[in-house]
């Protein structure tokens, strides 16, 4: 038996902030309360911290296999601990594509072996793998996800057909990125007519436009309003699209969600000045206006989780000119740095944090025992510093691809220990290796 007391942290969970103790007993929460003890524990001083619930990222991009000369599933998962994401989801346009349930289960395979977070991997939907996509089990794979925009070759999903065979008989979470690619194609067109492949960043979301995003997404809705079907559209980027989604019914009632992602709320379209192809993402950063109805709508529950779309690529890979340079950031170090500056800044309140970045996720995907600080459940956890300095610079940087958007960025915080699975996996700015997290379970 393992055991843990974390003592005298300002719990941010549920919609308070209570300063308590906690008691992890090998993988889980044994004992929340005031004055704990126990004869044998590792006793954990919080005073003055703050502990919230582990995060959960439901869209990342880790690049095993087939892409590891960018990132891999220990690379990245080291990184997100470090940010205190102790769970992550995983997308499948990896090399091979996941595409069939071999496939998916070979990467289960690999994170049970190499990641220090807990895991799961979404089963790629393709125009023509439909048997494949249904023998998905509910209870142990977070969802399928269909590309209807920004992919290349067959997980490009765009054709009305495969995509009313997909709605229509997947019983499944579906999770979509949604960009129309005959309006992004004829904006590209337009532009290189213009400029070549040399196209100034700042038409970027221009490019990506408001329309595209609009017309994908609202082809999503329709679809899964007609067939009932359970959708989540991921990295919502304009204020347009907020107009498909509700706020006035329970989280656990929706039949279609949405997320932000953190780039989406931290830049805006000036940025491209100084940042270039550092924040080129898909969907676009946008105009402020879209920025700031984004985060107005994550507070008041119209846009229903966090993310960050973790997608690291070389600096290689990013350099050039636009049509050169891929589109994807990585994120998952400090995304929640980046959401307490915020909060800093009067944005967003702390157990807002803790749900749209946990409960929320939980309770969406159906995870189950995770998600929130409660007796029984897995002890996934963090513990943050909200005074503490911390800039961010090539050399603290634990991403495989080696740079970040966020360099020479100074935050008010610091991320000083992180717990997954009930075991402490980074503390003190150090990765602590030698466990690994646990496969994701949904209670469907």
């Amino acid at each position: 038996m393992s055991a843990i007391l974390i003592k005298n942290g300002k719990l941010v969970n549920e919609g308070k902030i209570q300063e308590q103790d906690i008691l992890i007993v090998n993988d889980k929460i044994e004992k929340i309360g005031v004055n704990l003890s126990h004869e044998s524990a590792e006793v954990i001083d919080a005073k003055g911290n703050y502990v919230f619930p582990g995060a959960i990222d439901d869209q990342v991009h880790f690049r095993e296999p087939g892409l590891t000369h960018k990132a891999n599933l220990f690379t990245e998962s080291r990184a997100a601990v470090a940010g205190g994401i102790t769970s992550f989801m995983e997308m499948p346009n990896t090399v091979p594509n996941t595409l069939t349930q071999e496939l998916l289960e070979d990467k289960y395979q690999i994170a049970a072996k190499s990641s220090l977070a807990n895991y799961s991997f979404f089963m790629g939907a393709s125009n023509d793998n439909i048997e494949e996509v249904l023998k998905t089990n509910p209870k142990t794979v977070c969802g399928v996800k269909v590309f209807m925009g920004s992919s290349t070759g067959n997980m490009l999903v765009d054709n009305e057909t495969t995509l009313t065979n997909i709605f229509s008989q997947c019983k499944m979470l579906i999770a979509t990125h949604c960009e129309d690619e005959a309006t992004v194609r004829k904006n590209l067109a337009e532009y290189k007519e213009k400029y070549g492949d040399d196209i100034p960043m700042e038409f970027h979301p221009i490019i990506r436009s408001e329309e595209a995003c609009y017309l994908s997404s609202s082809m999503a809705v329709e679809l899964a309003k007609k067939y009932n079907t359970r959708l989540h559209i991921l990295h919502i980027s304009t204020a347009k699209e907020l107009s498909l989604f509700r706020n006035d019914i329970p989280l656990k009632d929706k039949r279609i969600t949405a997320e932000a992602c953190i780039h989406h709320l931290w830049f805006e379209e000036s940025d491209y000045k100084t940042k270039g192809a550092r924040i080129k993402w898909n969907p676009a950063v946008k105009k402020a206006s879209d920025r700031d109805a984004i985060l107005e709508a994550l507070n008041n529950n119209t846009i229903d989780v966090l993310a960050t779309d973790h997608a690291p690529h070389t600096i290689e890979e990013k350099d050039g000119v636009y049509t050169k340079a891929a589109s994807g950031g990585p994120l998952v170090q400090h995304a929640m740095n980046a959401l307490f500056e915020m909060n800093k800044q009067g944005k967003i309140e702390l157990i807002h944090i803790a749900q749209k970045f946990s409960h929320d996720v939980a309770t969406l995907f159906q995870i189950e025992k995770r998600g929130y600080l409660r007796e029984g459940y897995y002890a996934d956890l963090f513990i943050a510093d909200l005074n503490k300095k911390y800039t961010v610079t090539k050399d603290n940087l634990l991403y495989k691809c080696g740079w970040s958007p966020f360099e020479g960025q100074e935050f008010n915080s610091q991320i000083e220990t992180t717990i997954v699975s009930g075991n402490v996996v980074w503390n003190n700015g150090k990765v602590i290796e030698g466990t690994n997290g646990q496969r994701l379970s949904f209670e469907r």
